[in-house]
Parts: C-alpha cells; sequence; structure tokens
C-alpha cells in the first residue's frame, strides 16, 4: 500500500532536518576552540597624535620622512587592541638629528609590554625604546628596525620577538585571559639621560682609576725619599774622612 504524498512529504523534512542538526552539530565538534586573545607584537604608526595599527607589515611599509613608528607586546584580542604606551612626537625624538643627503628620519618607538603581558606573567621585559633613526629615503619598516640595531625572532612574516623578547614563543593564544594581563594600561615615560660628569676627566686611563693627584704623591713622596738617601750617604762619607 502506497503512502500518502502529503505523509512521504513529512517524512522527508524530518530526514532533512536531523541531517542539517547533525552536520551543524559535526562541523562543532570538529571546528577549533578560539582563544580570548593572542600574545603578540604589534605593529603601529602614530597619526595625528595617536597610534593607529599597521595596515601592512613592516617589510611591506615604507614610512615617510618624519614619521613615527611604534611596535608593542602585549596580550590583546580585536576589542582592546594594546598600542605602545609612548606617544612621543617627531620633534622630541628627532628634533636635534641632522638629517644627510638621500636620508630621511624616521621616530622609532618600541614598548616590551608589562610583567603581566609576559609568558610567565611575572618577568620584567626590557625597558622601553625611543630614538631617532636616520635610514635612506626608500627604507621600509624592517629596515628601521635594522638601522636602530635591533634583533628580530621571525616565522615566517610575524614579528615573534624583538631583542629576545620573548625568548620563546610566537602569536601564542591566551584563553583565559589573566586579569592583570586584562588591566587598563597606565602611560609612561621614558627615564631623563643622566649627565656626564665633568670630573671624570681628571682620571688616568690607563692606570686602573687611580686619580692624577694621587700619582703624583706618589712620585714626591719617591723623589724626597731618594733625596734623604743621598743625603744619608753624603753625610757617612764625610764622618769617615
Amino acid at each position: 500500500m502506497n503512502a500518502h504524498p502529503r505523509t512521504t512529504l513529512l517524512r522527508a523534512l524530518r530526514l532533512m532536518a536531523v541531517l542539517v542538526v547533525a552536520a551543524v552539530a559535526g562541523l562543532v565538534v570538529a571546528s577549533p576552540a578560539h582563544a580570548d586573545a593572542y600574545r603578540y607584537w604589534g605593529y603601529y604608526q602614530l597619526k595625528d597624535g595617536a597610534w593607529t595599527f599597521a595596515q601592512k607589515g613592516p617589510a611591506e611599509t615604507t614610512p615617510a620622512d618624519g614619521a613615527v613608528e611604534g611596535w608593542r607586546f602585549a596580550v590583546a584580542d580585536e576589542s582592546s587592541t594594546r598600542t605602545p604606551r609612548l606617544v612621543p612626537t617627531f620633534d622630541s625624538l628627532c628634533g636635534t638629528t641632522d638629517k644627510t643627503a638621500g636620508n630621511k628620519l624616521v621616530a622609532l618607538v618600541v614598548d616590551f609590554g608589562r610583567p603581566a603581558d609576559g609568558p610567565d606573567g611575572t618577568s620584567a621585559p626590557p625597558a622601553p625604546i625611543a630614538q631617532c633613526v636616520s635610514v635612506p629615503t626608500a627604507a621600509t619598516g624592517s629596515d628601521v628596525m635594522a638601522a636602530a640595531g635591533l634583533t628580530l625572532r621571525l616565522d615566517k612574516s610575524l614579528t615573534c620577538a624583538i631583542n629576545g623578547w620573548p625568548a620563546t614563543g610566537c602569536g601564542d593564544p591566551v584563553d583565559p585571559v589573566p586579569a592583570a594581563a586584562a588591566s587598563p594600561d597606565t602611560s609612561i615615560t621614558l627615564p631623563a639621560a643622566e649627565p656626564t660628569s665633568a670630573s671624570s676627566s681628571t682620571a688616568s686611563d690607563d692606570d686602573g682609576g687611580i686619580p692624577t693627584a694621587a700619582w703624583v704623591g706618589i712620585g714626591v713622596a719617591v723623589v724626597g725619599g731618594a733625596v734623604l738617601a743621598l743625603l744619608a750617604m753624603r753625610r757617612g762619607s764625610e764622618l769617615k774622612d
């Protein structure tokens, strides 16, 4: 006995629903879990006094003369971009640097982040770097880093470490994000340069740090001793005569 057409249609719809549910469930099970955030180096440019995420990697970016480039290591996701905590002006870093023919000046900021941003969450990162870099006009962002004397650890086009920070890992997922790493940033300033002591020139460069005055005193003592010895010898000779 043949089934009613309506019954056959209902059975087909039920079967399709079961297949759809099974397919969706299979996709959910097969899809890898996504982390809340990642620990990585971000690359930025300063525009109108604010850091903006670079649209291209440093090897594909050619900063203009007078540009300010920035790097920041942190734990972040798409909704909590971590920019460099230093926000200098170009003049504050390059205002006293002379530009040579065929070169351009680019200000560079490298913020190694907070202890909470590091792999173990406690180790102190290197101090931030802010300097003026002179490079050829066609130099890329990668060239600026090299000219600044910074070493990079790369995984293809991904910057994993700058000057060895962090020592391991590369864009590792962080799930869940520790409270300390999720806490708001506070701005930082570079430490003032220590003045050079004018008295440092009074020490000899070849005497192991003994002041010049000490050498003079030693010389006087030696000469004085020699004179006294000579006088004593002469007096002894006179007595014998």
